[in-house]
C-alpha cells in the first residue's frame, strides 16, 4: 500500500480494479445545433455523472474500471450497453432487470441536452423517473465480492445517484462502508441537481442526505455551488448565478467543512466563470492537509459542450492520486482534462493522455501533423 499525503492507496497488484463507480447510466439524446423542442433527429451517447468518471479513467488514462448500475433489459438498455462497451468500462457488475414491455415496473433513463451557445444557456430535460437503478436496495449488490474478493483501489459515487430514490442513499452507504472496510479510497461528487431534489424536499433534503454520507468520504468533490446547496456551507463572494468565486473565501469554507468532517483528506472543486454559454473562465483547486493547490486559470475557454466537464475533472484528479503524482499535478491534470472534454460533444471524454499532458504544459492549439 502506498500513500499520497493522507491517502493510503492500495497497489495495482493487490486489486482487480483501479476504480469502481456506482451510479445511473442514461441514454443522452443530443439535438446538435438546434433546440430540443424543434429537433427532428438526435445523436445518442451514454452518460451519467458517476459513470463518466469511470469511463474517463479507462479511455483517457488507461485505468481498469468497472461500473455498478442497473438497466431494464430492453432494446434501449442494450443500446446503452453497446455504447458502454465502446467506452471500455467493465460491465460484469451491471444488474439487468426484467422489462415488463411498457415500463410500469422499471425503465431506462433518458436525458435530452442542448449544448447552449452565446447568451442561450445549455438546457437539460431528463426523463428518468422509476428507472431500474433507482430501485436498487441494500443487499442486492455483492460488495464483498467487489471490494474483498476482486479488490478495488478507489470507489466513486455521488449526489446524483443518491437523489434518485429513497433507497439509493442506503445503497451508496453500504458500498462506501464496504470499500473502506477493504482499504479502498472513497470519493464522492456532490453534483447538486435542483431538478432531482425539488419534489422530494429540495435543498434541505439534499443536505440531509449528503451530510449523512459525508463521514464515509475520503475525497469530496464538487463545484462552487455544490458545497452550499448540497452540504450547507455558505460561501461569501459567490454571486446569484454561481459564476465566480473568490479563492480565499473558498479556502475558508473548506476549512470549515474539514472541521465538520475531519475524515475529508482531499477536497476539490472546479471554478467556472460563465461569461456566456460558449465562453467560460475555467480553473480548479484542491485542498490537502491544510494546503490549497490551484490549477492554471484558462480565461475565455471556448466551450463546445459543457456537460461532463466536472466529471472529467474528477477523473483526471483521481488519476493523479492513483499514480502518486501529488496534489498539484492531480489538480492540473483534472482541470486540463475537464477543459478538453468540453471541446467535444457528449458527456464523456474524447481526449487522450498525451493531449491532457500537452495542455497541462501550456501547449497551443496548432494543428498536430
Amino acid at each position: 500500500m502506498t500513500a499520497t499525503g493522507e491517502l493510503k492507496i492500495k497497489t495495482k497488484e493487490e486489486c482487480r480494479w483501479d476504480c469502481v463507480s456506482l451510479g445511473e447510466v442514461m441514454l443522452r439524446l443530443d439535438p446538435g445545433d438546434v433546440r430540443i423542442h424543434t429537433a427532428r433527429e438526435f445523436k445518442v451517447w451514454e452518460g451519467g455523472g458517476e459513470y463518466n468518471v469511470a469511463r474517463g479513467l479507462r479511455r483517457c488514462f488507461g485505468q481498469r474500471t468497472a461500473i455498478v448500475t442497473a438497466l431494464a433489459d430492453n432494446p434501449v438498455g442494450r443500446l446503452v450497453e453497446d455504447l458502454m462497451l465502446q467506452g471500455g468500462v467493465d460491465l460484469s457488475h451491471v444488474k439487468w432487470v426484467k422489462y415488463d414491455a411498457v415500463g410500469r415496473e422499471a425503465r431506462n433513463g433518458l436525458n435530452f441536452t442542448e449544448r447552449g451557445y452565446g447568451v442561450r444557456a445549455a438546457l437539460g430535460c431528463s426523463d428518468r423517473g422509476h428507472t431500474a437503478v433507482s430501485q436498487l436496495k441494500p443487499g442486492e449488490i455483492d460488495w464483498e465480492e467487489i471490494f474483498g474478493a476482486e479488490g478495488a483501489r478507489w470507489f466513486h459515487t455521488g449526489g446524483i445517484f443518491c437523489a434518485l430514490s429513497e433507497t439509493t442513499p442506503s445503497v451508496a452507504r453500504e458500498a462506501m462502508e464496504a470499500a473502506q472496510r477493504h482499504g479502498a479510497i472513497v470519493s464522492y461528487d456532490l453534483n447538486y441537481r435542483e431538478s432531482l431534489w425539488k419534489t422530494i424536499g429540495g435543498r434541505e433534503r439534499a443536505r440531509e442526505v449528503n451530510r449523512s454520507l459525508a463521514p464515509f468520504v475520503d475525497v469530496m468533490i464538487g463545484n462552487e455551488e455544490d458545497f452550499t446547496a448540497a452540504l450547507g456551507f455558505e460561501v461569501e463572494g459567490l454571486d446569484e448565478h454561481h459564476s465566480k468565486l473568490d479563492v480565499e473565501n473558498f479556502r475558508r469554507m473548506i476549512e470549515e467543512a474539514t472541521k465538520t468532517f475531519p475524515n475529508f483528506k482531499v477536497v476539490a472543486t472546479t471554478l467556472r466563470n460563465a461569461k456566456t454559454a460558449s465562453i467560460n473562465d475555467w480553473a480548479a483547486v484542491c485542498y490537502v492537509e491544510g494546503e490549497l493547490f490551484r490549477s492554471t486559470t484558462r480565461e475565455n475557454l471556448e466551450i463546445f459542450d459543457r456537460v461532463g466537464g466536472g466529471d472529467s475533472f474528477a477523473s483526471g484528479l483521481i488519476y493523479g492520486f492513483l499514480e502518486q503524482k501529488g496534489a498539484q499535478w492531480a489538480v492540473e491534470c483534472g482541470a486540463a482534462h475537464g477543459a478538453l472534454a468540453m471541446t467535444t460533444p457528449g458527456d464523456t471524454t474524447m481526449a487522450t493522455l498525451a493531449e491532457v499532458e500537452r495542455v497541462m504544459k501550456g501547449g497551443a492549439a496548432r494543428v498536430a501533423r
